[in-house]
C-alpha cells in the first residue's frame, strides 16, 4: 500500500515539475529570434522610440537615462502595437500571457532597447564650422588705435 502511494506521489510530482519547466521556457527577452513575436516587439520597440523623440518631457528623461520612465510618458500612443503583441502571445501561450508578458520580461528589457535605439541620437556632437576663426589680434588692433574699419 505504501509502494502505491509513494508512485502516485512520485507520478504528480513529476507530471507538475513537466508542467511548470514549460512556463519558463516561455519567457523570453526581447530581440531573441521568434518568427511571430520579433517582428510585433520590433513595432511596438520602434513605436515607443519614435514617440519618446517627439515629447519634450520624455526626452528630458530619456536624457537622463529614465527610459522606462520616458516610454511611461507617452506609452498610450503605442497601445495598438503593444495590443498586437500580447495577441500574438496569447494566441502562442494561452489567454493572459501576453499581458504579463508585456509587463514581465519585454518591460524589463525596454529601458535597454531603447537606450540602443536612441542613445546616439541623444549624444552631444561638435560641429565643424565652415567660417575661419575670428582673429583676436585684428579686433584688438583696431579698437586699441581708436581707428574705424573704414579706416583699414
Amino acid at each position: 500500500m505504501k509502494a502505491v502511494l509513494l508512485c502516485g506521489l512520485a507520478v504528480a510530482l513529476a507530471s507538475s515539475a513537466a508542467e511548470a519547466r514549460p512556463a519558463r521556457q516561455r519567457e523570453r527577452v526581447p530581440g531573441t529570434a521568434h518568427v511571430v513575436l520579433s517582428p510585433l516587439e520590433d513595432a511596438a520597440t520602434a513605436c515607443f522610440a519614435e514617440t519618446v523623440l517627439s515629447n519634450p518631457k520624455a526626452m528630458r528623461l530619456a536624457r537622463d537615462g529614465r527610459w522606462y520612465e520616458a516610454a511611461g510618458v507617452i506609452g498610450f500612443l503605442c497601445r495598438p502595437e503593444v495590443q498586437r503583441m500580447a495577441v500574438a502571445h496569447d494566441q502562442l501561450y494561452g489567454r493572459g500571457t501576453g499581458e504579463r508578458y508585456f509587463k514581465g520580461a519585454y518591460a524589463r528589457h525596454l529601458d535597454k532597447q531603447l537606450a540602443a535605439r536612441l542613445q546616439p541620437l541623444l549624444e552631444t556632437k561638435s560641429v565643424a564650422s565652415a567660417e575661419p576663426p575670428v582673429d583676436k589680434a585684428s579686433v584688438t588692433d583696431i579698437s586699441d588705435t581708436g581707428a574705424t574699419a573704414e579706416d583699414h
